[in-house]
């Protein structure tokens, strides 16, 4: 008898459902009827997903470049998810926001432990052969990192350093993008010239990227937790996790990035020492020299001066 009614009332909601969106139920059973069971396989797209792989060479260990990054645009995307999750939550609760901003920790601590699967998990000298044939490409060119940026923070914290007096929230959203921090690692800024690693890279994204800096301006991760009450923003629980959030990705997943980099391409001795995409990588990633900071008013006039420092 229970099982009856729990029939009748599903068909029921079922009903109520399709009745909202004027579809007629006994079409959508029907095609119920005919639906083939789902399979692991499909759901996951398994199939797709493991021909996504194209060597350039015939290395081995190009194979794991490729997948490494691969997986790193996963996360990232699963990053971009959650930080969309709060971005428009309205009349958003500390609850939700800590345990949305956990998830996004997370998933920046497994990239940053993650980094010796590449580190120590090819052969220096098929690097340095295979990677001559991914000139001028660069990981600079991932356009979900940079939408990660935009979502976290004011635009300002963006900006490199040097221009920042010269930027304001009237400032055009153009304006601001020709002097994102990053900006540096690609253009000569005595003679304007961008290198064609930038160029490829503003033809491929820019209107995106302006969009989506207009987009978060009010809603990204920092305005999203002043919308908080007060007393949780004090929370010294909230404080930490949000400065364990900005300390991962702009000091910790950055500096195992620039050790990898100098391991294979200045430290072997095999490497020529630049970039493959030109840029000045020492300095563009070194956090010292970038002094990207998402949540400034969080950490203390000392900290802020020693951002990025060594010990």
């Amino acid at each position: 008898m229970t099982s009856n009614n729990n029939t009748e009332e599903i068909l029921k909601e079922i009903e109520l459902k399709y009745q909202a969106i004027n579809q007629k139920t006994e079409t959508q059973l029907e095609g119920l009827l005919w639906s083939k069971p789902i399979t692991y396989w499909d759901y996951i797209q398994t199939d797709a997903l493991l021909n996504l792989q194209t060597q350039r060479t015939t290395l081995p260990d190009e194979m794991v470049f490729i997948m490494y990054h691969q997986v790193n645009e996963l996360i990232f995307k699963m990053i971009l998810w959650e930080m969309n999750q709060i971005s428009y939550a309205k009349n958003i609760e500390t609850d939700f926001f800590t345990e949305r901003l956990m998830r996004i920790s997370r998933y920046f601590d497994m990239l940053t432990t993650s980094f010796s699967i590449m580190g120590d998990g090819m052969d220096v000298e098929q690097y340095m052969k295979f990677r001559n044939t991914l000139t001028p490409a660069s990981g600079f060119q991932s356009a979900q990192y940079r939408l990660i940026e935009f979502s976290s923070t004011d635009l300002i914290n963006l900006i490199d350093h040097r221009f920042r007096d010269t930027i304001d929230r009237g400032t055009p959203f153009e304006f601001a993008f020709e002097h994102l921090y990053w900006q540096a690692a690609g253009k000569d800024y005595q003679t304007g010239k961008k290198s064609f690693l930038l160029e490829e890279f503003e033809k491929k994204y820019k209107k995106m990227f302006l969009g989506h800096m207009q987009e978060y301006n009010t809603v990204n991760i920092w305005q999203k937790f002043k919308q908080l009450p007060a007393i949780d923003q004090r929370n010294p629980e909230l404080i930490k996790a949000m400065r364990h959030y900005d300390h991962t990705v702009n000091i910790t997943w950055v500096m195992q990035h620039l050790n990898t980099a100098k391991k294979y391409i200045d430290q072997s001795g095999k490497g020529s020492g630049e970039a493959t995409g030109g840029s000045d990588w020492k300095k563009y990633m070194h956090p010292k020299y970038q002094r990207r900071i998402f949540f400034p008013e969080l950490w203390s006039a000392v900290e802020l001066a020693n951002w990025g420092e060594e010990k």
